[in-house]
C-alpha cells in the first residue's frame, strides 16, 4: 500500500496488560486483534512504552533489526518463544531524536534496544505480520505527566506522515494487587470501587479534554496513588494525548478489566483534519 502526505494517523493509548495478553482469550486481546482494520495502514509505528525507562533523557531505538525482549518471569513457556521480527527505522529514530532536541529535550537515538513486552504484546495482536517498521521511545519515571505530554506534542507532526504513535501502558497498575489476583488463577474478578472511581474520573476528564486536570491527576483523581503506586504505566497516556495535537478528538475505544484491578482501557485520539487543499 502506498502512503500519501494526506494520510493522517490518530494517536492511541493502549493498556497492554499482563504479558500473556499475547496468548490469552480476553476481551482486550480480541479488540487488539481487530484494531488494524479500523485504521489506515501506517508506514511506521512509534511506541512510548512503560517498560522502556530512561532517567534524565529520552532514548529512541535506532536498531535496524530489533530483538524481541522477554522482560518478565513465571509465565507459560510458549510466551517466551514468541518473536516479533518487525524492522526498525533508524532514519525515523534519528528524526524523532532531532525533533525532541529542537523541542528542548535531551534526546538521543540508541542502539541495542529491542522490543519490550509493552511494544510487542499489543503489536503482535494488532499487526501479527510484523511487517511495519517500529521505533520505541522511552519514558522517564523521574518526570511527571507534563513532561510526557510535551514529549507527545513534539511527536504530533508524525501523524501527518502516516506514522502511528502509540502510548503503551496500563490505565491502572497496582502490581501488588494484580499479583494477588494472578496467583488466584482468576482473570475475571469484580472491579474494586477504588479502581472504578479512578477509571471513571480519568475517562471523564479525557472525554472532556480537560488536560489541566489530567496533568494534575495525582492530586485530583480519587485513589490515584493506590491505582498507580508508581506512575510509569500511566505516563504513555500523556504521550498519546500530546501527540494528538491541538483540537484532537478523544474516543474511548475499549474498556474492560482483568484480575479486577487492571483496567484495560484504551483511547483513540484523532487530530484535526488536514484541509483538502493542503
Amino acid at each position: 500500500m502506498t502512503h500519501s502526505s494526506k494520510t493522517l494517523m490518530p494517536a492511541l493509548f493502549l493498556s497492554h496488560g499482563s504479558p500473556d495478553t499475547a496468548i490469552a482469550d480476553t476481551d482486550a486481546a480480541a479488540w487488539l486483534k481487530q484494531l488494524a482494520a479500523e485504521l489506515p495502514r501506517p508506514r511506521a509505528i512509534v511506541v512510548a512504552s512503560a517498560h522502556f525507562e530512561v532517567t534524565g533523557s529520552v532514548a529512541v531505538s535506532a536498531d535496524p533489526h530489533p530483538e524481541t525482549i522477554h522482560d518478565f518471569g513465571g509465565f507459560a513457556p510458549e510466551l517466551y518463544a514468541i518473536q516479533y521480527p518487525a524492522p526498525g527505522d533508524p532514519a525515523l529514530a534519528q528524526r524523532i531524536a532531532t525533533d525532541l532536541q529542537a523541542a528542548g529535550f535531551s534526546a538521543r537515538a540508541v542502539a541495542r534496544r529491542g522490543f519490550d513486552h509493552g511494544v510487542w504484546v499489543p503489536l503482535k495482536l494488532a499487526y501479527p505480520e510484523a511487517d511495519i517498521p517500529v521505533v520505541s521511545v522511552s519514558v522517564d519515571p523521574a518526570q511527571g505527566p507534563e513532561h510526557h505530554f510535551k514529549l507527545g506534542q513534539a511527536l504530533a507532526g508524525l501523524g501527518a506522515d502516516g506514522v502511528l504513535v502509540i502510548g503503551s501502558g496500563s490505565f491502572t497498575h497496582n502490581l501488588g494487587e494484580a499479583f494477588k489476583a494472578l496467583r488466584s488463577g482468576q482473570r475475571q474478578l469484580a472491579v474494586p470501587g477504588w479502581v472504578q472511581q479512578f477509571a471513571d474520573w480519568m475517562n471523564d476528564k479525557i472525554a472532556a479534554g480537560d488536560i489541566a486536570a489530567l496533568l494534575d491527576y495525582r492530586r485530583l483523581a480519587p485513589f490515584a496513588a493506590q491505582n498507580h503506586p508508581t506512575d510509569e504505566h500511566l505516563l504513555p497516556l500523556f504521550v498519546a494525548l500530546g501527540a494528538a495535537g491541538e483540537a484532537g478528538r478523544a474516543q474511548l475505544v475499549h474498556d474492560s478489566a482483568e484480575f479486577g484491578v487492571l483496567a484495560m482501557t484504551m483511547w483513540r485520539f484523532d487530530k484535526a483534519r488536514i484541509a483538502a487543499a493542503a
